[in-house]
């Protein structure tokens, strides 16, 4: 059963919202990891560098996750623009309301989901 335009609308809001969210949160991330670390010097412990090293990398692989969710978002948007929002991408099947209200920027089913990560599509 096709989604009705007011769940549309709500999925929207909520998607919407969602990208104001994550791009507040990405911004934040990679500013803080441009900024220079101020307290390094001559008695910083080698340890210690290593542990800011590798606070960094995580904080960049948090972005790397952020930024993609933020693509999904913004194909979930493209997608209630296309009047295709609840469609799956690559079966054509409706998505399920649970999924979606899981996962708003859902843009397949399960099945299709797991098949795309196993990398058999």
């Amino acid at each position: 059963m096709p989604l009705k335009k007011t769940d549309i609308e709500k999925f929207k809001k909520r998607l919407e919202d969602l990208k104001k969210q994550m791009t507040q949160i990405v911004r934040g991330t990679a500013a803080e990891v441009k900024t220079p670390d101020e307290s390094k010097g001559y008695s910083q412990h080698q340890a210690d560098e290593g542990t800011d090293d590798f606070n960094r990398i995580i904080s960049l692989e948090v972005t790397n996750k952020e930024f993609s969710i933020l693509r999904q978002i913004d194909r979930a948007l493209e997608k209630i623009d296309d009047n295709t929002y609840g469609v799956c991408d690559i079966s054509g099947e409706e998505i399920p309301l649970a999924r979606l209200e899981a996962v708003p920027y859902a843009t397949m089913t399960v099945k299709a989901q797991e098949k795309f990560e196993k990398g058999l599509l």
